[in-house]
């Protein structure tokens, strides 16, 4: 009898509330997966924006995470844009002999206004099941692997095995960045300055 119960207690600590990755979570316009926020900042013209946007991508281009194809694409004072293209690890699961991740692509741009800044993400792509020396892996395209049609079941209720795991890490990451970026106008300049020499160094 105990052991008929092993599977579904396994089962009841396995579910989870999707409802968060559910139809929408990944929004698509003219047929491109694309992420989109633009959030007011107070008291602060373009160049000031411009300014906290381009150390902000700057930093992230040296997180742990990121791979060589990371770097910076453009930084347009004038027009007040950055541009950063990313390769990260994300990771799904890491245990002793397990760990489970792909190559996360992606551009992520930040246009800055007079009181506000637009942050686009788009042109995702994964490289998954690589071998040790980085080949023979698989690339899959965010518009024919986590989007609505292709993610979701007919009812859009449940997300499908397989893709469900990199939905889920991709709707949660660009959550982080946006809210990241946010949050970066409320550190003090003298906080983000430093913290910008301690990645440089």
């Amino acid at each position: 009898m105990l052991l008929l119960c092993v599977p579904m207690l396994a089962f009841a600590k396995e579910k989870r509330d999707d409802s968060k990755y559910l139809a929408g979570a990944v929004p698509e316009v003219n047929g491109q997966v694309l992420f989109q926020q633009t959030f007011a900042v107070k008291d602060k013209n373009k160049q000031e924006i411009y300014a906290v946007m381009k150390e902000y991508i700057r930093q992230m281009t040296k997180e742990e995470i990121q791979m060589q194809g990371t770097k910076m694409v453009m930084e347009d004072s004038v027009e007040g844009t950055v541009v950063g293209r990313f390769e990260e690890w994300m990771t799904f699961k890491k245990k002793p002999l397990v760990w489970d991740r792909t190559r996360f692509r992606y551009l992520l741009t930040a246009e800055c206004s007079d009181g506000k800044c637009h942050m686009t993400l788009t042109q995702i792509s994964y490289y998954y099941e690589e071998d040790n020396d980085g080949y023979n892996g698989r690339t899959y395209r965010a518009e024919e692997w986590i989007n609505d049609a292709n993610a979701l079941n007919k009812a859009k209720t449940k997300l499908l095995w397989g893709s469900a795991k990199f939905r889920r890490k991709t709707v949660d990451r660009v959550e982080e960045i946006f809210t990241n970026a946010r949050e970066a106008f409320e550190k003090p300049v003298e906080e983000r300055a430093k913290a910008t020499q301690l990645i440089e160094e």
